[in-house]
């Protein structure tokens, strides 16, 4: 099998034989076939890039055969001579021909340094050339010359250094004594964001392939490091522990934290674990290639993870926090985030409380916590909670200051009236603001002594203002009770039962019609009940007898002080009519029918249930 096919296989590590022409000295050595045959760069590319890199075409055929110094003086033969002086741009060299030759000042590394006198190694191109003069050529003797110290001293595998002169297509090139080619994605374990930021740096490379044939050489310091690296693991691995404290260095950072290289292995560093204080983003506190100390917190072997702290090697703010900030303690902190449900206060490095919404004003209605504070605003809090385990602390803002609802109950005692804004209505009633951040709640069974209201808004509109009346005070839990039909004696008590007396027979209008009876309105906000079984004589239906809207003539049958009701009758007021018995706005006191007092109460019923018994008995005997 050949090596082409070998690295076609993906086998690598055979054995190749390198070593100095001159001497037929070879020594087998192991190539990675598979890393190079991972670069996808033939030998023809790299031979054409380098050429590309030197300006120049050397012709493999001209540097054969002069690996050895020669005394002959022929074309491809290196040559020893004296420089002679500098003339402008040329180097005049002598070489014990019938003239001297020239050498253009860019072959020399430093120009500076040349001197009359000065004795160099040349290569000779030409004997004599149209202008008469030997034509050499420095740079092309010192590429000669490093061939052949690389293959004397050098194989594939070995390390070498050197500075990095250029950048090329593909990669960097290297100087070893001879031009190196370096991939881009040798450089480095993590491909750099722009490789020519290397130009000018000595660095150590791993010599991947020597091509003796096309006189280049493909080097990679990432292997190398990749070499380095796993050793330092190794060596880290064996003596690296829980709780020490390690150096490193900042190598990637990402928005969850940082990874350090600890020297052979890169530990994580999590952003929970940077500071004790509020970091938004791992860049605020570190940067790349920066040195750090760092605790190692955790270790897993197996997987070769290890979790690194920052902010363990100082002591937790939250260490008798609770002694040092007991509940009911005032301080001053600063606002570092607000949110929708409230404001978060720094109160030291690394300790922040929670100003909730509902803790933030004794009286204003606040929407969101950024009305009251914002984001880097000094404010003034008070300690209520602190639950060392879940590291919270609860603060509060109107603490600081005195509650308003202290005095409310001094400054409005039940029976207050008061004038207010109706700010909000719900279901069960209306929110009357009586001072600034002071509502109260007018329910909606205190809106009227007699009318059934379903909804304030039936008879009340927002912003109106209008007087209630203080009807209790709850300090504890900052509510006022207020009543609008409290500012009117109660009908009840004295002008309803004075008025609407049982027996008497009223006119009123049908305002409702249930399954179970009629609701009939004897004046405004006033009702009273037909009970079904008191529309006729036998079984009948509501909506049959009645209709809405309509005017019926009916008969008081009670009033019910104590459940604020009235119970009509109306087959009990056709009956008084066909007795003739006049209605009570027209006649002076209770009608009589039938010899029975109808006084009123259980006596008039009682009276009403005879007289239809007889009736009763008498349509019998017909029948």
């Amino acid at each position: 099998m050949t090596d082409d096919q070998a690295a076609i296989n993906g086998i690598a590590d055979l054995p190749r034989r390198t070593g100095n022409t001159n001497t037929g000295k070879y020594t087998y050595i192991m190539v990675d076939y598979n890393l190079i045959a991972s670069l996808n760069i033939s030998d023809e590319d790299v031979d054409q890039q380098l050429k590309a890199a030197l300006g120049e075409e050397v012709s493999q055929d001209s540097l054969q055969g002069t690996m050895k110094d020669t005394t002959e003086h022929q074309p491809g033969t290196i040559l020893t001579g004296r420089v002679v002086d500098v003339i402008g741009n040329d180097v005049v060299v002598e070489v014990g021909l019938k003239s001297e030759g020239t050498i253009d000042i860019a072959e020399f590394e430093d120009p500076s340094s040349i001197e009359p006198g000065q004795e160099i190694e040349v290569f000779l191109e030409e004997v004599e050339s149209d202008s008469g003069l030997v034509e050499l050529s420095k740079r092309k003797a010192d590429r000669i010359r490093g061939w052949e110290r690389i293959l004397e001293n050098n194989k594939e595998g070995d390390t070498v250094k050197g500075p990095i002169t250029r950048k090329i297509k593909g990669g960097l090139l290297m100087d070893i004594g001879v031009p190196a080619f370096l991939p881009a994605s040798q450089v480095d374990i993590r491909r750099p964001s722009d490789i020519g930021e290397y130009i000018g740096r000595d660095v150590e490379a791993v010599i991947l392939k020597i091509d003796e044939e096309r006189r280049n050489i493909v080097v990679s310091r990432r292997k190398l490091i990749e070499e380095r690296r796993e050793e330092a693991k190794n060596s880290l691995m064996s003596e690296i522990e829980e709780k020490q404290i390690r150096k490193g260095v900042v190598k990637n950072i990402a928005e969850f934290g940082a990874f350090v290289d600890l020297g052979g292995i890169d530990g994580l560093l999590h952003i929970t674990d940077m500071s004790w204080g509020r970091i938004n983003h791992p860049s605020e506190i570190l940067k790349i290639d920066q040195d750090v100390e760092v605790m190692v917190l955790s270790i897993d072997r197996d997987k070769e993870k290890i979790a690194l702290g920052l902010k363990q090697k100082s002591p937790s703010p939250w260490e008798g926090v609770a002694e040092k900030y007991p509940v009911g303690t005032k301080l001053k902190g600063s606002v570092v985030n607000v949110t929708s449900y409230g404001a978060f206060v720094k109160i030291e490095e690394g300790l922040e409380g929670l100003v909730h919404i509902s803790e933030m004003s004794w009286t204003r209605r606040i929407n969101h916590p950024s009305e009251m504070v914002a984001a880097g605003e000094e404010i003034e809090v008070v300690v209520l909670e602190i639950d060392k385990d879940k590291q919270e602390i609860s603060l509060g803002m109107k603490q600081a200051e005195q509650n308003p609802w202290t005095v409310v109950k001094e400054k409005y005692p039940p029976g207050t009236v008061i004038t207010g804004i109706v700010r909000n209505m719900t279901n069960f009633g209306a929110f009357v603001e009586i001072e600034e951040g002071i509502d109260g709640l007018l329910h909606v069974s205190d809106l009227s002594w007699t009318r059934k209201i379903g909804h304030p808004s039936e008879v009340l509109k927002k912003g109106q203002e209008l007087q209630c009346v203080v009807l209790a005070v709850d300090e504890d839990k900052m509510r006022v009770a207020l009543g609008l039909k409290q500012l009117t004696e109660d009908p009840w008590l004295r002008q309803i039962p004075d008025h609407y007396l049982p027996g008497q027979i009223v006119r009123g209008k049908v305002t409702k019609i249930t399954n179970f009876g009629v609701f009939v309105e004897l004046e405004d906000d006033l009702e009273g009940l037909l009970h079904v079984s008191e529309l006729s004589d036998h079984k009948v239906d509501p909506k049959e007898m009645v209709k809405m809207s309509e005017e019926i003539e009916v008969k008081i049958l009670r009033v019910d002080i104590d459940d604020r009701k009235i119970g009509l009758s109306l087959k009990r007021a056709q009956w008084a009519a066909e007795d003739g018995e006049e209605p009570a706005e027209a006649a002076a006191g209770e009608p009589r029918r039938g010899g029975l007092s109808s006084e009123g109460g259980m006596l008039g019923e009682l009276g009403d249930q005879i007289i239809q018994t007889i009736r009763d008995n008498e349509q019998g005997e017909e029948s």
